[in-house]
Protein backbone atom coordinates (compact mmCIF):
# COMPACT_ATOMS: atom_id res chain seq x y z
CA UNK A 1 0.00 0.00 0.00
CA UNK A 2 2.62 2.52 0.78
CA UNK A 3 6.34 2.27 -0.58
CA UNK A 4 8.82 4.52 0.80
CA UNK A 5 12.21 4.93 -1.65
CA UNK A 6 15.66 6.18 0.13
CA UNK A 7 17.89 8.81 -2.25
CA UNK A 8 21.04 10.35 -1.55
CA UNK A 9 23.97 7.62 0.63
CA UNK A 10 27.27 7.34 -0.85
CA UNK A 11 30.95 7.45 -0.05
CA UNK A 12 31.99 10.31 1.68
CA UNK A 13 35.50 11.49 3.47
CA UNK A 14 35.19 11.67 7.25
CA UNK A 15 34.32 15.63 7.88
CA UNK A 16 32.50 15.56 4.53
CA UNK A 17 28.24 15.84 4.47
CA UNK A 18 25.65 13.60 3.16
CA UNK A 19 21.54 14.24 2.66
CA UNK A 20 19.37 11.53 2.50
CA UNK A 21 15.99 11.62 1.61
CA UNK A 22 13.12 9.53 1.71
CA UNK A 23 9.82 9.63 -0.51
CA UNK A 24 6.76 8.55 0.66
CA UNK A 25 3.97 6.69 -2.46
CA UNK A 26 0.68 4.82 -2.06
CA UNK A 27 -2.91 5.47 -0.59
CA UNK A 28 -1.56 7.97 2.26
CA UNK A 29 -4.04 10.09 3.89
CA UNK A 30 -1.61 10.82 6.54
CA UNK A 31 2.02 10.76 7.80
CA UNK A 32 2.68 10.85 11.08
CA UNK A 33 6.22 10.27 12.49
CA UNK A 34 9.33 9.93 10.06
CA UNK A 35 12.19 8.89 11.05
CA UNK A 36 16.00 7.21 10.19
CA UNK A 37 17.14 4.04 12.12
CA UNK A 38 20.58 2.50 11.20
CA UNK A 39 21.70 -1.09 11.51
CA UNK A 40 25.23 -2.02 12.35
CA UNK A 41 26.47 -5.15 11.65
CA UNK A 42 25.49 -7.74 13.77
CA UNK A 43 23.34 -5.46 15.82
CA UNK A 44 19.66 -4.14 15.60
CA UNK A 45 18.41 -1.33 14.32
CA UNK A 46 18.69 1.96 16.15
CA UNK A 47 16.85 5.24 15.97
CA UNK A 48 18.99 8.01 14.08
CA UNK A 49 16.44 10.99 14.68
CA UNK A 50 12.84 11.59 14.22
CA UNK A 51 10.21 13.74 13.31
CA UNK A 52 6.04 14.32 14.05
CA UNK A 53 3.87 15.63 11.32
CA UNK A 54 3.87 19.11 13.87
CA UNK A 55 7.79 19.14 13.52
CA UNK A 56 9.18 17.80 16.82
CA UNK A 57 12.27 16.65 16.34
CA UNK A 58 14.04 13.62 18.63
CA UNK A 59 18.32 12.69 18.11
CA UNK A 60 20.42 9.87 19.03
CA UNK A 61 22.98 11.50 21.33
CA UNK A 62 25.45 10.30 18.96
CA UNK A 63 24.42 12.31 16.10
CA UNK A 64 23.17 15.52 17.96
CA UNK A 65 24.36 18.70 16.71
CA UNK A 66 25.61 16.87 13.55
CA UNK A 67 22.85 15.86 11.90
CA UNK A 68 19.11 17.40 11.21
CA UNK A 69 15.85 16.06 10.00
CA UNK A 70 13.62 17.59 8.27
CA UNK A 71 10.06 16.97 5.98
CA UNK A 72 8.09 18.58 3.66
CA UNK A 73 4.28 17.43 4.61
CA UNK A 74 3.01 18.32 1.50
CA UNK A 75 5.48 16.27 -1.26
CA UNK A 76 5.72 13.53 1.72
CA UNK A 77 9.36 13.49 2.08
CA UNK A 78 11.60 13.43 5.28
CA UNK A 79 15.28 14.50 4.86
CA UNK A 80 18.36 13.63 6.72
CA UNK A 81 21.44 16.27 6.78
CA UNK A 82 24.10 14.68 8.15
CA UNK A 83 27.45 16.66 8.28
CA UNK A 84 30.99 16.20 10.10
CA UNK A 85 30.58 12.70 9.24
CA UNK A 86 32.72 10.53 11.06
CA UNK A 87 33.66 6.42 9.63
CA UNK A 88 31.79 5.30 13.00
CA UNK A 89 28.73 6.65 10.94
CA UNK A 90 29.20 3.95 8.59
CA UNK A 91 26.52 1.25 8.21
CA UNK A 92 22.93 1.37 6.77
CA UNK A 93 20.69 3.99 6.91
CA UNK A 94 16.53 3.08 7.06
CA UNK A 95 14.02 5.27 6.58
CA UNK A 96 10.41 5.00 8.72
CA UNK A 97 7.24 6.21 8.23
CA UNK A 98 4.03 5.89 10.36
CA UNK A 99 1.00 5.95 8.10
CA UNK A 100 -2.59 6.43 7.87
CA UNK A 101 -3.66 4.47 4.65
CA UNK A 102 -7.42 4.43 3.17
CA UNK A 103 -7.94 1.46 0.65
CA UNK A 104 -11.24 0.58 -1.06
CA UNK A 105 -11.92 -3.11 -1.65
CA UNK A 106 -15.59 -3.89 -3.31
CA UNK A 107 -16.82 -0.40 -2.00
CA UNK A 108 -15.76 -0.74 1.67
CA UNK A 109 -13.15 1.33 2.70
CA UNK A 110 -10.88 0.64 5.80
CA UNK A 111 -8.33 3.15 7.00
CA UNK A 112 -5.35 1.40 8.68
CA UNK A 113 -2.31 2.53 10.55
CA UNK A 114 1.04 1.02 10.29
CA UNK A 115 5.02 1.44 10.17
CA UNK A 116 6.55 1.32 6.67
CA UNK A 117 10.32 0.88 6.38
CA UNK A 118 12.85 1.26 3.15
CA UNK A 119 14.63 -0.39 1.35
CA UNK A 120 18.45 0.67 3.26
CA UNK A 121 20.64 2.88 1.63
CA UNK A 122 24.29 2.60 2.31
CA UNK A 123 26.82 5.44 3.96
CA UNK A 124 30.30 4.80 3.70
CA UNK A 125 32.71 7.86 5.64
CA UNK A 126 36.01 7.05 4.79
CA UNK A 127 38.47 8.01 7.37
Amino acid sequence: QVQLVESGGGLVQAGGSLRLSCAAFGSILKINAMGWYRQFPGKQRDLVADITSSGLTNYADSVKGRFTIFRDNAKNTAHLQMNTLKAADTTVYYCIADVKTRTIDHSISTVSRNDYWGQGTQVTVSS
